[in-house]
């Protein structure tokens, strides 16, 4: 499959069949994909929490009830689901963490470069904390980011997906224990097979046209 045709034959699932699971090597290329997407400064702020069991599916689909009851079957029909999650803080010791990574994977010829990228990065969340105080809009930023690369790779793959912001997140932080972890969730996304009740499959993709979207200069 091109790229092109990848994002002409994109569509949100609305609907999956239940029972079909998506190969394993196939998750662990979307895996990579979320692993190695890019972020601001490489400031990495975020968690992703998988969901391949019927047990995980039902602790996610905790936080689609009531006025989100549309998006439960959705989360219980999928193969998989992820919980794109972002940090609570930017703290010291993640900037440690992330620093000694980079060290590890070689992207430091001397102690200088360390100190320059440190400092580089330090500046962007001072930047963010005291001055724009906007540190967690600025995460959530990063973790669409990483929501864009999942659902294109997905695309790239043959594989369904559906994005959804409609679920208590308050609710799914609590069942899933990430607030102890300093966690918060951002957006949902199943993976799966589309089922022949997916009404969005056979409508055609709907965008504004070229020369209302682009300026070139």
């Amino acid at each position: 499959m091109t790229l092109n045709d990848a994002v002409l034959s994109r569509h949100t699932v609305k609907a999956f069949e239940p029972g079909q699971t998506l190969p394993e090597n196939d998750i662990e290329t979307l895996l990579n994909v979320l692993q190695n997407s890019p972020s601001s400064v490489n400031s990495q702020p975020w968690h992703f929490v998988v969901a391949s069991t019927a047990e995980g599916r039902a602790a996610i689909a905790k936080s689609t009830g009531g006025a989100f009851s549309y998006n439960e079957a959705k989360v219980l029909n999928a193969s998989h689901v992820i919980a794109l999650c972002m940090k609570s803080d930017l703290t010291e010791e993640h900037l440690q963490n992330v620093l000694e990574q980079e060290q590890k994977d070689g992207r430091f010829a001397s102690e200088e470069a360390k100190a320059g990228q440190d400092k580089g990065r330090r500046g962007y969340v001072d930047m963010h904390r005291y001055e724009l105080r906007d540190v967690p809009q600025w995460m959530e930023k990063q973790v669409y980011l990483a929501l864009g690369g999942l659902l294109l790779g997905a695309a790239m793959l043959g594989i369904d997906a559906t994005p959804m912001e409609g679920f208590d997140s308050r609710e799914l932080d609590l069942s899933l224990g990430l607030r102890e972890k300093g966690l918060t969730s951002v957006v949902l996304v199943s993976l799966g097979v589309k089922s022949d009740k997916d009404f969005n499959a056979s409508l055609p993709k709907s965008r504004l046209p070229r020369d209302e979207i682009f300026t070139f200069i």
